[in-house]
């Protein structure tokens, strides 16, 4: 993992949820940033009613939904509460989809979201693609 300074903005407050972390590069993804619980302000940060999902590397996914000043915004963040072994460097972190309601900035860079409604990675000017997530890239 790499370490840069994050911040992620709820764009319904421009309240900040959390800086620094390491990101985890994925074949045919940009990255995707998990920061330290320690780091977030929990506060904003409910579980989700959202079914959970399965990675066949990492486990199985819990999502949260961010409240923000009576604004929900559903399923924006997820973590790995009991990764796989080989993958405990992202126990107790948590990942955000810009898609969802958040703002994020890389070492001062504002990213882009990755194409499609499943993957989170997120897209800064020094990552190239092609990326997964795009119509037709589901069976890369």
């Amino acid at each position: 993992m790499y370490f840069h300074i994050i911040t992620i903005i709820c764009t319904s407050d421009l309240g900040v949820l959390k800086k620094s972390s390491g990101r985890m590069m994925e074949e045919s993804h940009p990255p995707t940033w998990y920061i330290p619980k320690e780091d977030i302000k929990m506060d904003f940060l409910k579980p989700s009613q959202a079914l959970k999902t399965t990675c066949e590397f990492k486990g199985q996914a819990v999502y949260y939904d961010v409240k923000v000043k009576n604004k929900l915004a559903k399923m924006v963040a997820w973590t790995y509460p009991k990764p796989e072994d080989d993958q405990s460097c992202i126990k107790e972190k948590f990942a955000f989809y810009l898609q969802r309601g958040v703002d994020a900035w890389v070492d001062g860079v504002k990213a882009k979201p990755q194409e499609g409604d499943f993957y989170g990675g997120w897209i800064t000017p020094d990552i190239v693609g092609p990326f997964k997530g795009g119509p037709g890239t589901r069976f890369w």
